[in-house]
């Protein structure tokens, strides 16, 4: 397949040709719009006026001088589109989550169709309407650096989109609609509106589209998804897709005629962060700068000192004072920008860290944290994305995420702290940074070059988001498949009941060690649990796993033929009880940590299992234990665990995109596990009939895997109480060697491992002996480890070391 950028390039010619079977002729002509050629970039377009060049700033030289149209406010404008746009057979639906858990190709949702993608652009899914519009909060990075500076850049920003998924569709209708909106929503005039046509590719989709500007800034592009790249070459879309993407806040923009596109998009904020910071706007000043802007876009400049000159020159002051009048303005609208993209990311469940999309996040808390302490400014960055939820109310239901975005922030202002203080020595040592080491400092140790006391390198922080994707890129491991084609999809047997564990079955094929059967109750390695064990006719099935809709057996002496299956009933309960108790984990520590708690791994064993949770803290001994608590809560209440198979479009409208917690999951119909007011999630494991036949969940650990994931460490059913006993026999154990009861044990450790630093590492000359009658309520054994800095299994040991140590 060609990439994007060719086949692009490939398809333009062909659509200009024959620009009346692509674009909305017609409806131009008819509006008095004639058609002309760029004679700089050479792209076609339409226009009122007579015109030699196109829209674009590039060819055309247009400052951005906006002028106020309808007067409508950010959110006033999405209710005018979505009442505009009812008339016209559309359906309004609401944002998808930012963070976009159900596509595996993309950590945050980046624009309207994205919402979409993959299932129903490929077809596999129903669309929620074959008409629709919808307010999507989208994140994209690439722009950090000009946030503030160019006067019009986002992070993070609504992309109202126009959709239709049909076999056919009227293109002058579906143009018509648009350009109603510029007049009756926008209050844009006809004469100031440049079409361009132009091709578009995309997730192995080609499609024309038509891009309307107005002096010198891009509002919407309307694309048509006509193809779909093959092997083979191009071939017609089975439903056409139309995909119209437009910028709340440049729609407002235009709307308000403000000076700069935030003052349009959250002039609330603003009025409150310029009260905060007692910064005084030079509104005269900022009129004459905003349209030279785009002059600083760093993408664009090779050397933005001299592209600053040029702006002063244009404003007419000197360089000097315009730096010290704007940027500190320019730090008021990032730390708008920023707070408002961390509000909605977190709200959807993603957490600053130093790893994946976190990453960027963490970016955004600490330059808004940078520009607070470079002009000593007294701003609460939770307080910031309350005034945001309370903006944007009518649009987004943002204030019940406040309580943990505020935690959330907090813990970051302290880390950051942390890493300032540490930051001093480390740039002692270095001397002199070059840009390559300020990289390498705030990519390993979150070190920034404010920190450092050095001038930001141009489009630093862009460069080290480039930095850390390439690094997770590299770090991607490509599963291994075996080479089976033309082979039917096995029918998996395991789903309905997990005593299922006889069956009869037809080989269909057989190579070497690995064969496919028809059907199988062979549970294969997925979603974190073990492959079911077992024999085919007798010989040992040393492995099972997935691969496409085969379930691949590694069995040896195997032919083609009929066969008897026969699984381990004992393993596989044992693994159906870990699967159903990590649900309730999960849930139990959504009940104690936060809603914010989202899976990020598992994986289930026979004897033990784990889960891995979104956290912004290490979990503590006591959360750890009411954890605990909750999830043996959830077990005597005996729930029915309920199993079925639901369309994807309809399990998402009924149960919402928290059913991903383990990540996307492919296919038309998802097998969704309901635990009533428990937990809901795709999920394509063993799992028990009812709560209660878990019997026990015992807690034995919590680890910090990476920064903002947390690792719990669980037994369940037998293998719980088999723990239990051990442990308690351990308690016993420690009873005696610490000479005194159970409830005194955490006492007389804590008195020890004093005892022991003072003696064996201080070398002070102190009476040895352990007197303390303290009682401790809570769970001995896990505070005993938490005293003595150790886990349960090496707890014994390490008193006994400790007792030796000091001869007693």
């Amino acid at each position: 397949m060609l990439p994007d950028k060719v086949i692009k390039e490939k398809y333009k010619p062909i659509f200009w040709k024959n620009p009346e079977k692509y674009y909305a002729v017609n409806v131009l002509k008819e509006e008095g719009f004639s058609r002309f050629k760029c004679k700089k970039c050479g792209i076609p377009f339409w226009s009122i006026k007579k015109r030699t060049v196109c829209g674009d700033p590039a060819c055309s030289g247009e400052k951005v001088e906006i002028t106020k149209g309808s007067g409508l406010s950010y959110v006033d404008l999405w209710l005018r589109f979505q009442k505009m746009f009812a008339k016209f057979g559309y359906t309004s639906v609401k944002r998808y989550p930012v963070v976009s858990r159900w596509n595996p190709t993309m950590e945050y949702t980046n624009s309207s169709i994205a919402a979409f993608q993959p299932f129903v652009i490929s077809g596999e899914v129903n669309p929620p309407a074959k008409k629709l519009i919808i307010p999507q909060f989208c994140l994209r990075f690439i722009d950090t650096d000009n946030v503030g500076v160019t006067m019009s850049h986002f992070t993070g920003f609504v992309m109202v989109g126009q959709h239709q998924f049909t076999k056919e569709w009227n293109q002058d209708e579906m143009f018509n609609h648009m350009l109603e909106w510029n007049r009756n929503g926008l209050g844009i005039k006809d004469e100031d509106v440049i079409f361009h046509e132009d091709a578009w590719a995309g997730g192995g989709n080609v499609g024309c589209c038509m891009e309307m500007f107005s002096k010198g800034v891009e509002v919407w592009n309307q694309v048509y998804m006509l193809y779909e790249q093959t092997e083979e070459g191009v071939k017609d879309l089975d439903k056409k897709v139309l995909d119209m993407g437009m910028g709340l806040e440049r729609c407002a923009w235009y709307s308000q005629g403000t000076s700069t596109i935030y003052d349009a998009t959250f002039p609330e904020v603003l009025e409150k962060l310029l009260n905060k910071t007692e910064y005084k706007i030079d509104k005269k000043l900022l009129k004459k700068f905003s349209p030279y802007g785009g002059l600083l876009n760093l993408d664009e400049v090779d050397d933005i000192d001299k592209a600053w000159k040029t702006v002063a020159k244009k404003v007419g002051i000197p360089v000097k004072e315009l730096k010290e009048k704007m940027l500190p303005l320019s730090g008021i609208y990032s730390i708008a920008e920023h707070t408002r993209s961390l509000l909605l990311a977190i709200s959807d469940g993603a957490l600053p860290s130093n790893v994946g999309g976190g990453y960027n996040l963490r970016m955004l808390v600490r330059k808004c944290f940078n520009f607070i302490d470079r002009y000593g400014w007294d701003v609460y960055l939770p307080e910031v994305c309350e005034w945001h939820a309370e903006e944007l109310k009518k649009l987004f239901p943002l204030r019940k995420s406040l309580k943990i975005v505020k935690k959330i922030l907090d813990v970051e202002k302290i880390k950051y702290e942390n890493t300032k203080a540490k930051a001093k020595g480390i740039i002692a040592k270095l001397g002199k940074v070059s840009e390559e080491e300020l990289l390498k400092l705030y990519d390993s140790h979150g070190i920034s070059p404010e920190m450092a006391g050095v001038k930001v390198p141009d489009n630093f922080y862009a460069k080290v988001a480039s930095l850390h994707e390439e690094r997770e890129f590299k770090g991607k491991t490509v599963k291994k498949e075996v080479e089976i084609k033309n082979v039917k999809d096995t029918e998996s047997l395991y789903f309905n009941d997990y005593k299922k564990v006889n069956f009869n079955a037809e080989v269909i094929y057989v190579r070497k060690d690995n064969v496919v059967l028809d059907k199988s109750a062979f549970y294969p390695t997925s979603g974190g649990q073990l492959h079911d064990v077992g024999t085919l006719n007798g010989k040992k099935v040393e492995d099972v796993w997935k691969q496409g809709g085969l379930i691949v057996h590694k069995v040896k002496g195997i032919k083609k033929g009929k066969v008897v299956g026969k699984i381990d009933l004992v393993r596989r309960k044992r693994l159906a009880v870990h699967h159903t108790a990590t649900h309730v984990v999960n849930a139990a520590a959504k009940r104690v940590l936060g809603e914010h708690i989202n899976q990020a791994g598992a994986f289930k064993d026979v004897d033990k299992a784990r889960l891995d949770i979104t956290h912004y803290d290490n979990v503590s001994n006591e959360e750890l234990v009411k954890i605990e608590e909750e999830a043996n809560k959830i077990v005597k209440a005996s729930v029915d665990v309920v199993s079925e198979f639901i369309p994807r479009d309809q399990a998402e409208k009924k149960y919402g995109m928290e059913i991903y917690q383990g990540g996307a999951v492919p296919g038309k119909k998802l097998r969704i596990i309901s635990i009533k007011g428990v937990d809901v999630e795709a999920c394509g494991g063993t799992h028990l009939k009812n709560t209660s036949e878990i019997k026990e969940i015992k807690m034995l650990k919590s680890t910090k895997v990476q920064d903002g994931v947390i690792r719990l460490v669980f037994v369940a059913g037998d293998a719980a109480v088999k723990v239990e006993k051990e442990e308690g026999n351990v308690v016993t154990e420690l009873a005696k060697e610490l000479d005194c009861g159970e409830k005194e044990i955490v006492g007389r450790a804590r008195e020890l491992f004093k005892l022991w630093k003072d003696v064996v590492k201080k070398k002070r000359d102190v009476p040895k002996e352990l007197i303390s009658k303290e009682k401790f309520d809570g769970d001995v054994l896990l505070e005993t480890c938490k005293v003595l800095k150790t886990q349960p299994e090496h707890v014994l040991k390490t008193v006994k070391r400790f007792k030796k140590e000091l001869s007693i």
